[in-house]
């Protein structure tokens, strides 16, 4: 995603519109496209922000997290449950359908992650220490 422009850019921009130039002109005049000329003072008229709005972020995790509690009670009863399951079991109950990826960063955001268990560990050199088959809950991200 690429930066929004400068601050100074949309202040001269707003100013010459405010003063009583045409959006299309001020576009023309400061070199930036009609449409962002119109969002710009449309944005600044309805909120009185000159600023950018924030970009990025999640827009749709609260469709999930209002069953997060039920998912990790889920997890927690059935510790090898899968993403596939815990899906088709939010379908089942509640009539919605989310997708494998959702339900994974659902638990991501919960810190909760799997720790793989010797039938799932490829062959490695001999010695070599295997990890304890359990749901291991992280405190923080590195």
């Amino acid at each position: 995603m690429t930066k929004p422009l400068s601050s100074d850019l949309r202040e001269r921009l707003i100013e010459a519109v405010a003063a009583g130039m045409s959006r299309r002109a001020a576009a023309d005049r400061f070199g930036i496209a009609a449409s962002t000329a119109v969002k710009w003072v449309r944005r600044w008229r309805d909120t009185g922000s000159k600023a950018p709005r924030p970009q990025g972020g999640d827009k749709r995790s609260d469709r999930i997290e209002a069953h997060a509690e039920e998912v990790l009670e889920l997890v927690a009863a059935m510790r090898d449950v899968t993403l596939a399951e815990i899906a088709s079991h939010l379908e089942r109950r509640h009539g919605e359908r989310f997708a494998q990826s959702v339900v994974w960063r659902l638990l991501d955001r919960h810190a909760m992650t799997f720790k793989k268990n010797r039938a799932r560990q490829r062959a490695g050199p001999p010695g070599r220490r295997r990890a304890k088959a359990s749901l291991a809950r992280h405190t923080g991200r590195a």
